[in-house]
């Protein structure tokens, strides 16, 4: 025996390079703070809610997953964070060895959960993906995953696009997990097409619009077989009694506080949006709470590590399929906005960059 196993070897630890500055646009966080009735949630916990087990499956957040999205609370999984509800389903779908398919670039777990599970990961170049959604389906995958806005591009895939995927996958019995951690910002989800299907799913987080990333709350929905095997893969007592009650408390926003910071977020998107093209840069089109911004191939690490030294943080995409180099950045208050602009007009002047030599932005599926 040989233990760690050679595949599981070759994984790394997740370490995104962070260290703390004073304008860190580099998570897609909620920036505007985090939602007050899960504050209030969390405040009146008793003695017993943490002295004692929380629910098996988060009852109580799954309530309340059921009752904003008018399904079943059996339609309802929930985990640590989306990211174990993706691992969840990576591990109930299939054995060792399996296919696991998605437009690339896309979330960038995707090859470590394929890793971690002894999946094989079969990334499909985003412009091939675009125009022929059935290519995906090349390799024969038993799980394929796609993220709705895209992350980091912030493309909203169409709902024709992927009704062709998902009509592909009940032909071939493949699994379909629609990744919607930034669908609050979209305003549309896909949550009747998984409920209505066999075999696929959509994963959720409160770690975006709702400002709750510290507490890892994420959930699943789709026909109740499905869940039933990814809760199982799961297992008991994953998300915490303060998770479960401040998640639903945040998820049923009965004040409207988490409404009105997606509408910000979308404004601000807006502006930051006429911002870089008036500066002669062409963010892709965004229907989530950052911008994917081209920059000349090269330059990626050097404007990133620029915009350190002035303590602004962003995401560096570096080499990718279709755009080469590029940032990503959250959106989020003026003040910070303001802040990353002048940063990145004196990284790009003392670097000489020349905007027009990005490459061009294309456009997105269904934008």
């Amino acid at each position: 025996m040989t233990f760690p196993r050679p595949d599981y070897a070759a994984l790394d630890l997740y370490d995104p390079g962070r260290r703390p500055v004073e304008v860190d646009l580099s998570d897609n966080t909620n920036l505007w703070g985090t939602h007050p009735e899960a504050l209030d949630a969390v405040r009146s916990a008793t003695p017993d809610t943490l002295a004692r087990y929380p629910s098996l499956y988060a009852d109580e957040l799954r309530a309340a997953v059921a009752e904003v999205f008018g399904v079943e609370p059996e339609q309802v999984g929930t985990g640590v964070g989306s990211d174990d509800v993706l691992d969840s389903m990576w591990r109930a779908c299939a054995g060792p060895g399996g296919v696991v398919a998605w437009p690339a670039p896309t979330f960038s777990m995707m090859e470590t959960f394929a890793g971690m599970n002894g999946r094989i990961g079969a990334p499909v170049r985003w412009s091939v993906a675009e125009a022929d959604p059935l290519a995906l389906f090349e390799r024969d995958p038993v799980l394929v995953y796609l993220c709705r806005p895209n992350n980091p591009t912030g493309a909203l895939l169409s709902r024709d696009w992927v009704g062709t995927v998902l009509d592909a996958a009940d032909v071939r019995g493949t699994v379909v997990v629609i990744d919607e951690a930034y669908a609050d910002f979209a305003g549309e989800t896909l949550v009747r097409e998984a409920v209505s299907r066999d075999r696929v799913i959509v994963a959720r987080t409160l770690s975006k619009a709702f400002g709750l990333a510290g507490l890892r709350i994420g959930f699943a929905i789709g026909a109740a077989a499905t869940i039933r095997e990814s809760e199982k893969s799961r297992g008991p007592y994953k998300v915490g009694a303060l998770d479960a009650l401040a998640g639903a408390a945040a998820l049923r926003d009965a004040s409207g506080w988490a409404a009105a910071r997606i509408a910000d977020a979308v404004a601000a998107r807006a502006t930051l949006v006429d911002a870089l093209i008036d500066r002669g840069f062409a963010p892709l089109p965004s229907a989530s709470n950052f911008l994917f911004v081209p920059v000349p191939d090269g330059r990626g690490r050097a404007l990133s590590e620029g915009l350190r030294s002035h303590e602004v943080s962003v995401r560096p995409f570096l080499d990718t399929p279709d755009w080469g180099d590029a940032l990503r950045v959250t959106v989020g208050p003026a003040p910070a906005m303001e802040r990353f602009l002048a940063a990145f007009d004196a990284v790009v002047s003392d670097l000489g960059i020349d905007p027009s030599s990005a490459p061009a932005t294309r456009t997105e599926t269904g934008r």
